[in-house]
């Protein structure tokens, strides 16, 4: 795959296209890449999909000095994307990326056609202590490196083979003029626009993909169901895995998303 950019509110986002037929878009999460999804995007192209992946603003390959960041901002990014691409798309959607999907469809029902959401965040934010703490530990000159060592801790069960090289690759993506102040901000952007649309797209078919062991929840498997529940879709549970469970367990992901992908497009 080959980067593209496409223009919105002034500056460029990021994304990659594979594969032919029904469109997918793929959403990374705050701190990451596109590349998250290297396993997955395959394995829906080789199904038979047009699978687009996106950078984050300020993330990536994406433009850094946009003047919002954030759910809406990212959502805004993915109607733009799918629109260009000539949706609508299933949308699958990791970490705050799932926030974005559910905000997209709130606001334009017909370009989203069902989720994937993985590791979802759709609801809450960092509290006033948390914040405090978190702004401390990714301050500068020790932030990126903080992040980088962070974000190993996403991987608990079985961590990729090539992870050290997709850290490094976030890591130079970070490095980029304004890309950490960028990072910053969207770290602390909230998900109260997203939890407030949640019942306005209950329906919509969905797959909640959730690591029994990510980090992110006290109670992972419940806020799995939880949000399963409030959009009347199905849960799956990965033993063992954390935040990027497509990532960590491509074998029992992939399959799932394929099928799931494949009945709400009536491929299967």
């Amino acid at each position: 795959m080959s980067v593209s950019y496409l223009s919105v509110d002034g500056q460029r986002v990021a994304y990659e296209v594979t594969g032919d037929g029904p469109l997918v878009v793929c959403v990374p999460g705050m701190g990451d890449v596109r590349q998250v999804f290297r396993n997955t995007a395959p394995a829906l192209a080789a199904a038979g999909y047009r699978v687009a992946v996106m950078d984050l603003r300020g993330h990536g390959d994406s433009d850094t000095a946009f003047a919002e960041y954030g759910d809406p901002a990212s959502a805004r990014d993915l109607l733009a994307l799918v629109e260009h691409l000539g949706g609508p798309a299933v949308v699958l959607g990791s970490s705050m990326g799932a926030a974005a999907a559910v905000l997209a469809a709130a606001e334009r029902p017909a370009a989203v056609t069902a989720f994937v959401l993985l590791g979802p965040f759709v609801r809450g934010g960092p509290s006033k202590l948390l914040q405090a703490v978190t702004r401390v530990a990714l301050a500068r000159p020790w932030g990126p490196a903080f992040w980088r060592s962070y974000y190993r801790k996403f991987y608990p069960g079985r961590p990729p083979a090539d992870l050290a090289a997709h850290i490094d690759r976030i890591g130079r993506a970070q490095a980029r003029p304004g890309a950490w102040k960028a990072f910053i901000r969207t770290v602390f952007a909230g998900h109260a626009e997203a939890a407030a649309v949640v019942d306005r797209v209950r329906g919509v078919p969905t797959l909640v993909v959730m690591g029994e062991k990510d980090p992110d929840w006290k109670d992972p498997v419940a806020e799995g169901n939880w949000v399963a529940e409030a959009l009347g879709g199905e849960l799956l549970r990965v033993p063992d895995a954390g935040h990027y469970p497509m990532a960590e367990y491509p074998e029992t992901v992939n399959p799932a998303v394929v099928a799931f992908v494949g009945k709400v497009t009536s491929r299967a």
